[in-house]
């Protein structure tokens, strides 16, 4: 097949989070089972700063309408492995920026200029390049109006761009809402803005219409799926998502085994596998002593990793600062985010800095590290689409405890509730539901023997794109 994705970021050329390792690892996964895939990326400073983009040729030169103005750009193009080919939509005024959607404190005021612009460059590379792509996949709000531009701009000029179209809703919290003023930058009939339409109380919002134009409809993970189409979870777009029900499908993301493996990961002291676990103690060791608690501690050592915002559960965590004080045990925390979590936790890590660490910056190395030496990963979301972590945790024989939301009910099967099977812990997203999870694994870390058990089965399971992949392959056939 020939399958085009169109997304915001890509790894290894840009990353805020899990959509950019989402699309590289599928799109590579894809390339290696044979089929023609290419992926359009804006061109930001960090991308053409690539090594892989050195070599990256132009293709066309863009003349893009937004209302009454035209706005030129161009094309650079380039191939890092074999069957996959990389499109950067390249316009300085819009992606010469150090970060994609804005600075800490806001949005950038121009970002429904900047995405109408990429998305309506790749609609248009498709027509003038001529690529016939049997599949359009865009992905989030940045891409969702590529589905709807394609099918508009084939009834303009007579042709097929793509025989079927898919949008993958990778968060649904975050939607592309801008004023209504913006409808007419789309350059789309006035009939679509409409509650049949883009239009969403008196703006416009880019999701709702990937949602309504797209051929199939993904998330990422089937709870996620379910979740969306109830008021608690769908974030306003439940009943716009219910419309669509008969073509949703949702399909896990996989893990990179090539960068996420404790068996060949360079970024540890030393590597380890179900088969022998020695190498484990050392990670532990470690991790204790970068960050100056006593390596030598025996207790349960606890991480996390993620962006301090209130969707990954940090105030559960803060409201059961008690059980890391009064317990045994170590807690150590990575990730940036709201300055009031940050605060928070490093007040936190003050009254107990023997005990409890905070890392409050991105370090991939780190991150890295806690997988591999904590003894369990914390991830009391309060929704998560799919979530990688729990499976890096499982990767590494760390036993996650995660809330029952979204991907993480459908990847982590409590060892509790089903003692054959189970590769974590996991709990309601309350308060005191994490105290019950963190209550449990006091009592799974001091029988030995199930820990190991445990570990070693989450180890065996296959997280792998390879089998995500194929997944998505039958949802492009069946869709064609």
């Amino acid at each position: 097949m020939k399958i085009v994705h169109v997304a915001s970021e890509m790894f290894p050329y840009m990353k805020t989070g899990g959509l950019a390792d989402a699309v590289g690892a599928l799109a590579g996964a894809l390339a290696d089972r044979g089929h023609e895939t290419a992926v359009f990326l804006p061109g930001y400073r960090r991308v053409l700063e690539h090594p892989d983009a050195a070599g990256a040729t132009r293709r066309l030169r863009l003349k893009i309408e937004l209302d009454d103005t035209y706005h030129t750009g161009e094309v650079r193009v380039f191939s890092p492995r074999p069957n996959l080919t990389v499109y950067l939509v390249v316009k300085e005024e819009y992606f010469d920026r150090a970060n994609p959607y804005g600075t800490a404190e806001r949005d950038y005021e121009d970002n429904a200029d900047r995405f109408l612009f990429f998305a309506k460059s790749v609609v248009e590379t498709l027509r003038l390049a001529d690529l016939q792509a049997d599949i359009v996949h865009a992905h989030d709000w940045p891409a969702a109006l590529v589905p709807l531009l394609l099918r508009a701009a084939e009834r303009r000029h007579g042709l097929t761009l793509a025989m079927r179209t898919v949008f993958t809703i990778h968060n649904i919290a975050f939607q592309g809402i801008f004023p209504s003023r913006v409808f007419a930058r789309t350059n789309l009939p006035d009939e679509l803005n409409n509650i049949d339409g883009l239009e969403y109380y008196n703006q416009i919002n880019f999701v709702k219409g990937g949602i309504l134009f797209a051929d199939r409809v993904t998330t990422v993970s089937p709870r996620y799926a379910q979740e969306i189409q109830t008021p608690e979870f769908g974030c306003g777009l439940d009943g716009v998502v219910q419309t669509r029900a008969e073509d949703i499908a949702g399909l896990l993301n996989g893990i990179d085994t090539a960068v996420w493996n404790p068996a060949v990961d360079p970024l540890l002291p030393a590597r380890y596998s179900a088969v022998n676990l020695a190498g484990k103690a050392i990670c532990r060791a470690e991790l204790l002593r970068q960050l100056k608690l006593d390596p030598k501690f025996a207790g349960p050592v606890y991480g996390m990793v993620c962006r301090l915002a209130e969707q990954k559960g940090v105030d559960l965590v803060l409201a059961n600062r008690d059980f890391f004080l009064r317990n045994d045990c170590r807690l150590i925390v990575l990730g940036t985010g709201e300055k009031r979590y940050e605060d928070a936790l490093r007040e936190l890590a003050a009254v107990a800095p023997g005990k409890i660490a905070l890392c409050a910056k991105l370090d991939e190395a780190m991150s890295h590290l806690i997988e591999a030496g904590a003894d369990f990963f914390l991830m009391p979301s309060l929704f998560e689409p799919c979530g990688l972590n729990q499976m890096y945790s499982q990767a590494y024989g760390t036993i996650p405890l995660v809330s029952q939301v979204g991907g993480l009910a459908d990847t982590v099967t409590d060892a509790d509730a089903d003692p054959d099977n189970g590769t974590g812990l996991s709990f309601p997203a309350t308060a005191e539901g994490l105290a019950d999870g963190l209550k449990r694994s006091l009592a799974l870390f001091a029988d030995k023997k199930r820990l190991t058990v445990v570990q070693k089965r989450g180890m065996d399971k296959d997280f792998s794109w390879s089998q995500a992949a194929v997944a998505y392959e039958q949802l492009y056939q069946d869709s064609l």
